[in-house]
């Protein structure tokens, strides 16, 4: 009886589980279909912009921008990660990059300063000994510009002083509910070649922003620049700075509810089945038992006769 105890209990728990997942299953579906939406829907706006830049970053006044030309410094990481877990190898997969991104480029880490935005990318590099200067947490779905532009300030800040030369984000790009890919893309310098690739990502193969038939790529033109190509480019390329990463953020966004949603569905199917598995163990046990009770009672007759 104690083991049919014990396995009614399992039961029990595993239904318990069961509910618990598929409510943030739940839960997750209505925030991914959200940020789905939003992220999607700020491609054609992030394309469109840095296709501009994309434009002006061969003519002469954009290479003598501070953004566009190379630099001595250290390199920053720009590192966006989930604040919770419960979302399969969603995190796991970014640092994976980030760390492969680290080796191609042989750096040392010292050589390196973070911006964290999220708490697992920030926890798991500061515990390696990493310089992790900035941690942004709780960033809510509906991502704002503030939120924005506090990381930014900071890598632009940090650039504009000498103190780095190169800034990369990464972050996980939103492909499909089933489908992520974690990515690092190099946003300073700004160079047409950094534009193409971030641009060609954002564009989805299939739907209206994808490039339609035969759409060829076009080459920096030359831009009469008004009323100063100094003014307007210190102002133009630090906001395109800016869209890069809030596209960055929303594309994560998208991925960390999507893969939430598929975690906790696959967490949800898997406690049905072994609720299913126990209670046909279960019936099992106590027909063995019930069985080996009756035939207890049978010979105890039959030993009375």
């Amino acid at each position: 009886m104690a083991s049919l105890k014990n396995i009614k209990l399992k039961i029990v728990s595993y239904k318990k589980t069961g509910t618990v997942t598929h409510a943030m299953e739940a839960v997750s579906a209505v925030k991914m279909r959200k940020a789905q939406e939003r992220a999607l829907s700020g491609r054609s706006y992030a394309a469109a912009a840095l296709s501009i830049l994309q434009r002006i970053a061969g003519t002469a006044d954009a290479e003598r921008h501070p953004l566009v030309q190379d630099q001595q410094g250290k390199t920053c990481f720009v590192v966006i990660t989930s604040d919770k877990g419960l979302a399969g190898s969603l995190n796991s997969a970014v640092i994976r990059r980030v760390e492969e991104e680290i080796r191609s480029r042989n750096l040392a880490k010292n050589d390196i300063v973070m911006i964290a935005v999220g708490r697992r990318g920030g926890d798991y590099f500061a515990s390696r000994g990493f310089e992790v200067r900035v941690k942004h947490e709780n960033i809510a779905d509906g991502i704002s510009e503030e939120e924005v532009r506090m990381v930014t300030d900071k890598l632009l800040g940090w650039h504009a002083s000498g103190e780095i030369g190169s800034c990369v984000v990464a972050y996980q790009n939103f492909l499909s509910i089933f489908e992520q890919e974690a990515g690092v893309r190099q946003i300073v310098p700004v160079t047409t070649e950094m534009v193409a690739e971030m641009v060609k990502h954002m564009r989805p193969v299939k739907g209206k922003y994808a490039p339609r038939a035969g759409e060829a790529e076009e080459g920096p033109e030359v831009y009469t620049i008004e009323p100063d190509a100094d003014e307007v480019l210190a102002v133009l390329l630090p906001k395109l700075v800016n869209i890069a990463v809030f596209h960055a953020m929303l594309e994560a966004k998208a991925s960390e509810h999507s893969a939430r949603m598929v975690a906790m569905k696959n967490a949800t199917d898997k406690a049905k089945e072994m609720a299913h598995d126990l209670t046909r163990k279960f019936n099992r046990v106590r027909q063995a038992a019930i069985t080996r009770e009756v035939s207890e009672i049978t010979s105890g007759i039959e030993a009375m006769k």
